[in-house]
């Protein structure tokens, strides 16, 4: 007959299971936390990049808005608990500049990602780095289409829609709209301007038509005005201006073509369409631009009663209250700071390199406050396309006027 076993008798696994079972909730959830570096009981660190100096410091608001959306966060008591220190460095747009500051924050603050970070040639002068550092660099400021490549470089993922995706719905459009069109260009001449420009031309070549490109001209982020290209463009017989441009460049040119009295169907990045770059251009200078939408613009107007806007405007004059209403640069910067405290959020204790990456992999179907109705993020861990779901818009001298018909690639 077997005998009731004793104390002695019972099993070290045993005694571990009666104490799982009878610890309070947190005893047993600190068994189960994972961290890498930047990651702690009390603090989660990230990083960023971004030209806070330099010409293209008209996006350092990016990370002006990051820091003040964690301070937030941080003052309702943070993400599962933890508070974020949120380090955003001056790259001025520059390569060099860019590796420097991404080594300090990887080898020296040893964050455990980076986010939100700007701008093609930057960020490739890092790609490398970071993914053989096995370091998230994720929801970045450019929609370059090398970003989408998880089977060599996992670790990085953009945060704009593709260029690609953008340049072969303006195409589209122009063939729509004006069969035998004669384009003129102006990209910007680096990696940005030609990942627009080569999608762009092939949807033209494929067609098979009359419309064609009669002039191309480029400019350098580093050139004071764009004036000259301006009016070659304007001289050359084109009745289509597509604008790769970005920030000061945008505006002058804009502003350009109203002064030569040149009137052509003008095409604009997506990126470039904020009203604090048309504003610098002059409103009625813009009327009439056909461009790319995915977002949401902030300031007055159709959107000001929306709850994106709205929260953004709540955060902008509690802690920004020299940024301008209208910021829509600083209104995305607000779009994927909350993107990234969601990733955060779903790591839940499990705060390692790895899992963050999976969560920001697996965000198909997350809606941004920054985003159109409809509009989500489409990543899967087979493809990083950060949206599908794109829609043509028209500036009416005033505001956008966003077609009602999505155009899905």
């Amino acid at each position: 007959m077997t005998k009731n076993p004793s104390r002695r008798d019972v099993s070290a696994a045993a005694l571990a299971t009666i104490a799982a079972s009878v610890l309070p909730a947190p005893y047993v959830w600190a068994a189960e936390k994972k961290y890498d570096a930047g990651a702690s009981d009390t603090e989660i660190k990230i990083g960023q990049t971004v030209p806070h100096s330099g010409p293209g410091s008209l996006y350092g608001v990016l990370g002006r808005v990051g820091e003040a959306y964690f301070q937030m966060l941080n003052e309702g008591g943070g993400i599962n608990g933890r508070k974020i220190n949120f380090l955003t460095l001056d790259d001025a747009y520059s390569a060099p500049k860019c590796v420097e500051a991404t080594r300090r924050l990887v080898e020296q603050e040893e964050v455990l990602a980076l986010y939100g970070s700007l701008g093609t040639a930057p960020q490739t002068a890092v790609h490398k780095y970071l993914n053989s550092k096995g370091v998230p660099q994720l929801l970045l400021n450019t929609g370059a289409s090398k970003w989408n490549n998880p089977k060599e470089f996992k670790w990085t993922m953009a945060g704009l829609p593709l260029y690609p995706t953008e340049a072969r719905i303006l195409a589209r459009h122009v063939l729509a709209v004006r069969p035998n069109a004669k384009i003129g260009i102006l990209y910007q001449n680096d990696d940005f301007g030609r990942d627009f420009l080569g999608p762009f031309k092939k949807v033209l070549a494929d067609a098979g038509g009359t419309a064609s490109v009669i002039m191309e001209q480029t400019y350098d982020l580093t050139d004071p005005t764009v004036d000259s290209q301006l009016i070659n463009l304007s001289k050359s017989g084109a009745d289509v201006f597509y604008n790769i441009s970005t920030g000061k460049a945008s505006s002058q040119s804009i502003r350009k073509v109203a002064e030569l009295g040149w009137k052509p169907l003008q095409l604009l990045s997506a990126g470039s369409t904020g009203k604090s770059i048309l504003s610098a251009a002059g409103f009625e200078n813009a009327k009439d631009i056909v461009s790319i939408s995915y977002a949401k613009d902030a300031g007055p107007g159709r959107w000001e009663k929306d709850p994106g806007p709205t929260a953004f405007e709540e955060l902008r004059k509690k802690y920004l209250p020299n940024i301008a209403p209208d910021n829509t640069i600083a209104y995305a910067g607000y779009g994927q700071a909350v993107t990234m405290g969601e990733i955060l959020r779903r790591c839940g204790d499990d705060l390692t390199r790895a899992n963050v990456l999976k969560q920001a992999s697996t965000l198909n179907g997350f809606h941004s406050p920054f985003f159109l109705d409809g509009v989500t993020y489409s990543y899967t861990p087979d493809d990083y396309t950060p949206m599908k779901t794109l829609f043509t818009q028209i500036f009416n001298g005033k505001d956008w006027e966003v077609s009602d018909k999505p155009v899905v690639e």
